[in-house]
């Protein structure tokens, strides 16, 4: 799934202190923390497979970020496509 989101306010400054403070290197990784972080504490995947293959295609997609094979797109790459985000 790609979607684009654009964040003001009390939630840039969390997600900015995430990166800040090293719990994550990029916004899309703080926000793929706090997607895992509600699943943790709300069990919205309960069955164990499909939470490992989650976790298993995020590292992946992690390790392709940090080799190069795949880029971590900026808010002006985001600008570029004004279509994807209507409606979000």
């Amino acid at each position: 799934m790609h979607i684009t989101v654009n964040f003001e306010g009390y939630i840039e400054d969390i997600i900015e202190n995430a990166i800040q403070k090293g719990l994550a290197k990029t916004k899309t990784e703080a926000l793929r923390l706090g997607v895992l972080e509600l699943n943790d504490r709300y069990g919205l995947l309960k069955n164990d497979t499909e939470l490992s293959m989650l976790k298993k295609k995020l590292e992946t997609i992690d390790n392709q970020i940090n080799t190069g094979r795949l880029r971590d797109e900026t808010e002006e790459d985001a600008k570029k496509y004004p279509e994807l985000s209507k409606g979000n």
